[in-house]
């Protein structure tokens, strides 16, 4: 990239920042409002007419229920024939706020834990941009998602021909992430996030007396044994310079100290980022509670349910975001070295389905995701509005020598 390439691409970045400045404090506001009023998956419906609202305001053609209350907004300029998709979810979870925040959730036991009220938020801040200011020649599909955290959203609107009625030459997506530097982005090749996979395992044993032990077959024996055991398909199965996780999260048997229960519970989740490390905790786990269950004259029946694939960006799509990044908000503020997540995401199905990237913007020293006193950050919201408003205009108006540019980076 010229030096003229990169005056031109700092002018454009500020010529984006001053425009949504200008209205920025309204979409703080808006998501405050979002966050007070939290709705858990597939129940959307006030965040989505909301988000179809400010669409149809704008000038966009504004698509509603789309996996029950999931929304899409698409504006054309031009005759350009590229189409470009960028995804935000919209729902919260199913936890008590313990903020304290003016804003708190009114809804007891549902709050937006994780940031989609800020992914939302961003997204309409960029939507308004590029609908009154957007240079660009293309299609924009701006997708808002319904249940990413029962990991079901991406799925059904996939299923309900997502892609098909709203063309997308490539998807991106982006997620707040606590710990890191606030405002600053971080671009990861190839895996990003996890895959996440459960089992709930019971062992069945023969209950009796506490006092008698030799009468029964303990399942508390057998399962603590069989914890232990689990983690063994980490440290001796997969391949030490692959990343593989056993976590058993949940353990219920038995109701008094002197009564040894006829059956345990167990819940795990198992995640990785290859393929392949996915299977093999696939059929190890069973196998292994089965076999440790088995050595103590017990059963372990096992109900292993697949969730969803790793998030694998791809190289083309993450160079250019990575690219556009740097030209619009600097080289500091990419993080250098920032490493894949083991938390999941079901935007995975989309970079399934069509090529793109996922992004982490910086939440600063905030409490952790899913966490009751977790808050987003909202200086992120003109900061990375501003950047999907760049990587639109960008990629929708990219000429081919820029284009090869970013694909052979």
């Amino acid at each position: 990239m010229g030096a003229s390439d990169s005056a031109a691409n700092l002018a454009a970045a500020d010529r984006i920042a001053a425009h949504i400045a200008g209205f920025g404090e309204q979409f703080v506001s808006l998501r405050r409002d979002l966050h007070q009023h939290p709705e858990l998956s597939f129940q959307e419906v006030r965040t989505a007419g909301i988000v179809a609202g400010l669409l149809a305001s704008w000038g966009y053609t504004v698509t509603t229920g789309i996996a029950g209350t999931g929304v899409v907004g698409s504006l054309r300029r031009g005759s350009g024939g590229k189409r470009l998709g960028i995804r935000a979810d919209m729902d919260a979870l199913p936890i008590h706020e313990a903020t304290g925040l003016p804003y708190a959730s009114i809804h007891a036991g549902v709050m937006h834990a994780c940031g989609h009220d800020g992914h939302t938020a961003i997204l309409l801040a960029a939507a308004r941009y590029l609908a009154e200011a957007g240079q660009f020649d293309g299609t924009l599909q701006l997708i808002f998602q319904p249940a990413e955290e029962t990991g079901s959203g991406a799925q059904r609107m996939i299923a309900e021909g997502l892609f098909e009625r709203f063309p997308c030459d490539a998807v991106f997506g982006l997620h707040n992430w606590p710990g890191v530097s606030s405002g600053h982005i971080g671009c990861v090749c190839g895996p990003a996030m996890a895959s996440v996979d459960q089992a709930h395992i019971t062992v069945h044993g023969h209950g009796g007396h506490g006092a008698e032990p030799q009468h029964a077959v303990d399942p508390v024996v057998v399962s603590a044994h069989l914890i232990s055991a689990l983690q063994t398909v980490v440290s001796r199965n997969v391949p030490p310079l692959d990343m593989g996780v056993v976590t058993v999260g949940a353990i219920h048997g038995g109701a008094a100290s002197n009564v040894i229960p006829d059956s345990v519970e167990l819940k795990l989740t198992a995640r990785a980022f290859r393929p392949e490390v996915r299977q093999l905790l696939a059929q190890r786990v069973p196998a292994l509670a089965r076999a440790q269950a088995e050595s103590f004259g017990a059963r372990a029946e096992v109900d292993y349910r697949l969730g969803f694939p790793p998030v694998v960006n791809h190289a083309a799509e993450t160079a250019f975001a990575r690219q556009v990044a740097v030209d619009t908000l600097g080289d500091a503020r990419v993080e250098a070295d920032f490493r894949p997540r083991t938390a999941s995401e079901d935007f995975a199905f989309m970079l399934q389905a069509r090529p793109g990237s996922y992004l982490f913007f910086g939440n600063g020293d905030s409490a952790p995701l899913h966490n009751p006193r977790y808050d987003f950050n909202d200086a992120l919201i003109p900061l990375a509005a501003s950047y999907w408003a760049s990587l639109a205009e960008r990629y929708l108006q990219a000429d081919p020598g820029q284009e090869a540019t970013w694909q052979s980076s």
